[in-house]
């Protein structure tokens, strides 16, 4: 078994990720044998900080600047997450992959790990982080969707989510969270005989309710399924803040609900939900650039993963500057926000020096690769964000299911 897998070829594509848009997918092959893969996510809530991921969003020049660098990837030790970075960042050196692009970055890393695995024999997870122990993230799953990830007349909030606290290993919290998402159809028929059952990007329910309806669903749902709120099955709240954030007038616009809230508003409303529904997860619950609110509610509320998305963008150095201001319990690791794996990884472990929680994350737009269970694994993650139905979300939730059978992995997260 080589000690060093050598990045013998590579080669990329244009593909298609599952909103029929067009990305980028990566094979890597290592000492002219082991070949790794992997394809491009991207997101429909998307921070202002995070990599781009294409040259002047055009997939077809991304492809054409991988095409003419390539061979700088030839001979490089495929596990090694700083080489693939170094010889990235020697031909795009600006600050958010603009020249090469961030879905390149993303995988292109990420295929070269893949293959390294193979060629050493080991699970991604282990080659990644050699330590033990490990634990499986609880699966946080959307269940009820609004925002930029449906359509109108669905609420303002982007997601309501479900997390299976009360589960004893990783098969129970995804059964918990199938039949979650099963019974909470039956709930929103039971408010609307029209429900079309339509859904949103991530498999979440998409129905016609405000933001208080929403949540009454939700509670209904933990009721009808026999579960004690907060001990069994756990809510969570991904607001997306900046989505609806109006900078020139300086408020929240709910606008499918016809509601706006200064910052103080919003505080006090993302505050009452955290008690009212005991929420063990919120997400964005300010904008983006709004540090000294977060700070506020994390301080506030220290049993819940108040977390950075839009605000930390996979990004190590807005770590530091959370951590200035008492900002954040918890931190939206998709890898590509950051670009390469190199990235994520660096802002995993500033998350981990800080005390912060990470929770590993899909996109909206995503492949069927289950790479970021590992990656959830490896930097010891509370959770793992990977939607609940859709064959893009169940390769994840799969691979989790699949990693049970390693020894190496028993227990589940302590949150």
């Amino acid at each position: 078994m080589p000690s060093s897998p050598s990045i013998t070829a590579l080669d990329a594509r244009i593909v298609f990720n599952s909103r029929g848009s067009k990305t980028i997918e990566v094979d890597v092959v290592t000492d002219k044998e082991f070949s790794g893969r992997a394809c491009a996510p991207s997101g429909a809530s998307v921070g202002k900080l995070e990599a781009q991921s294409f040259p002047d969003n055009k997939p077809e020049k991304a492809l054409a600047a991988f095409n003419a660098n390539k061979k700088k990837f030839i001979g490089l030790d495929a596990s090694d997450t700083k080489a693939v970075f170094d010889a990235l960042r020697s031909i795009d050196n600006t600050d958010n992959y603009s020249k090469i692009g961030g879905s390149v970055a993303y995988a292109l890393s990420i295929a070269a790990v893949d293959s390294a695995a193979k060629a050493k024999g080991v699970p991604l997870f282990q080659l990644l982080n050699p330590q033990k122990p490990y634990r499986f993230p609880f699966p946080l799953g959307n269940v009820l969707g609004g925002g930029a990830h449906a359509g109108p007349g669905t609420p303002d909030i982007q997601e309501i989510l479900a997390c299976p606290v009360g589960a004893k290993g990783i098969m129970e919290a995804l059964e918990m969270n199938f039949r979650f998402h099963s019974e909470m159809r039956k709930v929103i028929e039971s408010m609307d005989s029209r429900f079309t059952y339509g859904r949103g990007d991530e498999g979440a329910w998409a129905p016609n309710v405000n933001n208080d309806q929403a949540l009454e669903i939700a509670e209904k749902t933990i009721e009808r399924c026999g579960y004690s709120l907060g001990k069994d099955m756990a809510l969570g709240i991904d607001f997306a803040s900046s989505s609806f954030w109006d900078e020139e007038n300086s408020v929240y616009d709910y606008a499918r609900q016809g509601i706006k809230r200064d910052t103080g508003e919003q505080i006090e409303f993302a505050g009452r939900l955290i008690k009212d529904f005991k929420l063990a997860y919120a997400e964005d619950a300010v904008h983006e650039a709004d540090f000294q609110s977060m700070a506020v509610l994390t301080k506030k509320y220290p049993r819940t993963l108040v977390t950075g998305d839009d605000m930390l963008v996979t990004n190590a150095s807005m770590v530091k500057k959370a951590v200035e201001f008492g900002a954040c319990s918890g931190a939206i690791l998709k890898v590509n926000q950051a670009g390469s794996l190199y990235d994520a990884l660096q802002f995993a472990r500033e998350c981990t020096k800080n005390g912060i929680g990470i929770i590993t994350s899909h996109r909206s737009g995503e492949s069927v690769d289950s790479h970021i269970a590992h990656i959830a694994v490896a930097t010891g993650s509370k959770m793992i964000k990977t939607g609940v139905l859709g064959g893009e979300r169940i390769a994840k939730l799969n691979e989790l299911v699949r990693l049970s059978e390693y020894d190496l992995i028993a227990d589940m997260q302590d949150l």
